[in-house]
C-alpha cells in the first residue's frame, strides 16, 4: 500500500525512476480500487447497462491515468529506457509483449541519465 501512496505523492512525475516493486505494487492496488468501483457502481445500481461500469469506475479510471502513465514513465526511466518507449505497445501483439518484458526486467546498475539506482541503499 505504501508504493500505491508513494505513486500518487508523485502524482505527474515523470523524472526519476521507479523499482519494480514500486510499479507492480501499484498497479495490483490499482486493479483492486478499480474492482471494487465497478462493484460499487453495480451495487448502487448506477452502472451503465450492457457495460457494467458507471461513473465511480470511470472517475476512479480518470483520476488514475496520469499517476499511472508517470510511474510507467519513470519505470522505464530504471530500465535505461525512455518514456517513449510505452508507444511499442501499438505494435499488435509483439509491442505489449516487449513493454511487459521491459517491466518485468531488472534495474538498470548505477545511475544513469534519468537518476540514481532507486534500489542503492549506500547513497
Amino acid at each position: 500500500m505504501n508504493w500505491y501512496l508513494k505513486v500518487l505523492k508523485q502524482y505527474a512525475d515523470f523524472s526519476g525512476r521507479a523499482r519494480r516493486s514500486e510499479y507492480w505494487y501499484f498497479a495490483l492496488f490499482n486493479m483492486i480500487f478499480a474492482i471494487c468501483a465497478m462493484i460499487l457502481d453495480n451495487v448502487l445500481g448506477i452502472a451503465l447497462e450492457g457495460i457494467g461500469y458507471g461513473p465511480l469506475y470511470l472517475l476512479y479510471a480518470l483520476a488514475m491515468f496520469i499517476p499511472g502513465v508517470a510511474v510507467l514513465v519513470r519505470r522505464l526511466h530504471d530500465v535505461g529506457k525512455s518514456g517513449w518507449m510505452y508507444f511499442i505497445v501499438l505494435i499488435p501483439i509483439i509491442g505489449a509483449i516487449w513493454l511487459i518484458v521491459l517491466l518485468f526486467t531488472e534495474s538498470q546498475e548505477g545511475e544513469n541519465k534519468w537518476g540514481p539506482n532507486p534500489k542503492d541503499t549506500s547513497v
